[in-house]
């Protein structure tokens, strides 16, 4: 599981999954950076590069798994920062929900076993118990710009995309971000950023379940719309 250099593109963006399971082996430093600075490639809005990337590993990713565990179980409120929007209804509630079918069913949760549920909501505050967590944030002097969470998407799938041709999982995350002021103060983030995602990361551990499901997508029929041709 997982990519390797000789990759074609199609191999890399077809072939990548969200890994939810990782070997406990660390990651070099010299290989994140190199997948950083690919993932940099990716397009942005008039060159503004809103992006910083902060990379968190050891003691310090276990302080903030720690807060946010805690934090969570005693009820303390969402402090995340960036825009929630309203729950999701409809189609993308039926989406959001057929996800977490494939998951559970892979996981053998069942629907009445609250305890293992809770877990797996907890793995995501444990940022899924990844050997790295990558923080993406951008300039808080570009608030109020759409341009700029676009670009931080888009730098998002180019590093998630560059670590799977690396041999590196990864999974884009809002819960390992959620009590920010603990990610906040372990990272070492500046008051001048806005904290935008959470990106776990590591070698995939190719015997966990959750490891092996391709979440369905829509066809491109269904997606697209075609005008012209």
């Amino acid at each position: 599981m997982g990519g390797n250099p000789d990759q074609k593109y199609d191999e890399v963006v077809l072939g990548r999954r969200s890994i939810r399971g990782y070997l406990d082996k660390p990651v070099p430093r010299e290989l994140i950076e190199e997948i950083i600075g690919m993932a940099m490639r990716s397009p942005t809005s008039m060159n503004t590069q809103p992006w910083h990337f902060h990379v968190i590993t050891g003691e310090p990713l276990d302080r903030i798994r720690k807060g946010n565990t805690e934090n969570i179980l005693a009820g303390v409120p969402d402090s995340r920062e960036f825009r929630r929007g309203q729950p999701f209804e409809g189609k993308h509630r039926e989406r959001q929900v057929g996800c977490a079918i494939q998951l559970f069913e892979a996981m053998g949760i069942e629907r009445d076993d609250k305890e293992k549920r809770q877990d797996w909501v907890l793995r995501g505050f444990r940022q899924f118990d990844a050997p790295v967590c990558v923080i993406v944030t951008y300039d808080k002097e570009l608030s109020g710009s759409d341009d700029t969470p676009f670009d931080c998407g888009a730098v998002t799938t180019a590093l998630v995309n560059a670590a799977w041709s690396r041999g590196l999982g990864c999974v884009i995350n809002s819960q390992g971000i959620m009590q920010s002021p603990v990610v906040r103060e372990h990272a070492g983030i500046p008051d001048d950023q806005v904290i935008m995602k959470a990106v776990a990361m590591g070698w995939p551990d190719p015997d966990f379940p959750a490891n092996a499901v391709k979440i369905t997508r829509r066809s491109v029929d269904e997606a697209a719309n075609f005008v012209g041709f």
